[in-house]
């Protein structure tokens, strides 16, 4: 009986240990396939998150820019259309 025993816990100590180093190769592999689609993602000329947000941020700018100089003309030229033409 007492041998029976000791060939279970033996068994259970190598499944153990191959559970763990078959985990310690799974993060391996997964920690390598990472590295190399970064590093194939990076030679594709993606920008990243933040340099994104800054030229969306840009954009909005130039469109506010854009709609208040369209404001103005469309005021200087109601002004213009209203006030009456000197003849010479």
């Amino acid at each position: 009986m007492q041998s029976d025993n000791k060939i279970f816990d033996d068994l259970a100590k190598f499944l153990n240990g191959a559970a763990g180093t078959l985990a310690g190769v799974g993060r391996e592999a997964e920690a390598g396939a990472r590295a190399r689609a970064k590093e194939w993602i990076g030679g594709l000329d993606f920008v990243s998150r933040d340099e994104f947000e800054v030229v969306k941020a840009m954009a909005a700018a130039a469109r506010d820019d854009a709609d208040a100089l369209r404001a103005r003309l469309d005021a200087l030229e109601a002004k213009a259309a209203a006030t009456p033409k000197a003849e010479g």
